[in-house]
């Protein structure tokens, strides 16, 4: 791969908090919190073991793969070979999401099988930990366009080397690992003492 191949992850980053992108792949920063912690855990037991074959497919774990054309590049936590279909299967500690970045992740995984084996590759599967089953992911046209979508932005904004602004949102941001280091809500309360400063120093004595 080119050296401006991203890591599969960045475009799940991305999608979720561009800036938590850009601390990850452009400041190279990372903490570990309980919630990454248990997710490190579960892709460490799906990732282990040795290949086996059951119910009448292989399954390969800890799969190295690659695109050219979305320019990433990373390892999948498992992918079951039904005859020379791949279906690639995502493990995630949480629950299914408001957003679809996990589904972009997967799909971006989806393209790279293509690549490497020629084969089709229409749908695969996210394991949540939280409710210990599958949800299916069709990779329809939509998808694959928010993936390239996905992949090109990050690619782009990763190579400027940008830092994007923190916009608070605690729905993400208080789970978030990097919240120390973001420091989200600091641009605003420093905005606010500025402003209060600036109108006391216009108030007349």
């Amino acid at each position: 791969m080119s050296g401006d191949s991203l890591p599969l992850s960045a475009l799940q980053h991305w999608l979720f908090c561009p800036r938590q992108c850009a601390l990850i792949h452009v400041e190279r920063l990372w903490e570990e919190n309980r919630l990454t912690a248990e997710g490190r855990v579960l892709h460490e037991r799906a990732d282990a073991g040795i290949p086996e074959s059951r119910e009448g497919m292989r399954v390969l774990r800890s799969v190295q793969i690659a695109s050219s054309r979305l320019c990433v590049h990373g390892v999948a936590d498992v992918v079951e070979m039904h005859g020379t279909h791949p279906f690639p299967v995502e493990y995630k500690r949480g629950r299914p999401k408001a957003h679809r970045a996990d589904e972009v992740q997967l799909c971006a995984q989806a393209i790279c099988l293509e690549e490497l084996t020629g084969q089709e590759v229409p749908k695969g599967a996210l394991f949540y930990g939280a409710r210990r089953r599958r949800q299916g992911v069709v990779f329809d046209a939509d998808l694959r366009a928010l993936t390239s979508r996905v992949a090109s932005e990050a690619r782009s904004a990763m190579a400027a080397g940008d830092l994007p602004a923190p916009v608070y949102d605690p729905s993400r941001c208080e789970s978030c690992s990097l919240n120390g280091l973001c420091r989200p809500q600091a641009p605003r309360v420093t905005s606010g003492w500025m402003a209060r400063r600036l109108v006391r120093a216009g108030t007349p004595e």
